[in-house]
């Protein structure tokens, strides 16, 4: 059986889509789509991708209904956090440490949820 290798992107509607790219990229290092072939695209680092349907799920932030929600690897959560908190984002820092890791939640400017994951 022919398996696929990974997420190749993520594509998801937003109200002010090149102000929310540009939230991706100053706050969580995520390149912007190039405009030409010749410049490549964010590359992200190998690692665990969990793929997981839910029957429900909410903001970890505001508890609204989402369709999705996008859990991202980092090196340093710690680091990531004071980053993003020094930028004025409210993040929800998960107080227990899983055989898996560590996590942070956030909501990006319209409202989708983030999970930050430190892998153990």
């Amino acid at each position: 059986m022919q398996k696929v290798d990974g997420i190749g992107g993520l594509f998801f509607v937003a109200k002010d889509a090149d102000a929310l790219a540009k939230w991706y990229r100053d706050h969580l290092g995520i390149d912007l789509v190039p405009g030409d072939y010749d410049t490549p695209p964010w590359t992200q680092e190998a690692g665990e991708t969990v793929f997981a349907p839910f029957t429900t799920l909410t903001s970890p932030m505001t508890d609204a209904p989402r369709p999705f929600m996008v859990n991202f690897r980092v090196s340093d959560l710690e680091a990531m956090i004071a980053q993003l908190e020094s930028a004025g984002i409210t993040v929800k820092r998960d107080p227990e440490v899983y055989p898996n890791g560590t996590f942070a939640w956030l909501d990006d400017p319209e409202g989708n949820p983030i999970e930050l994951w430190q892998p153990a």
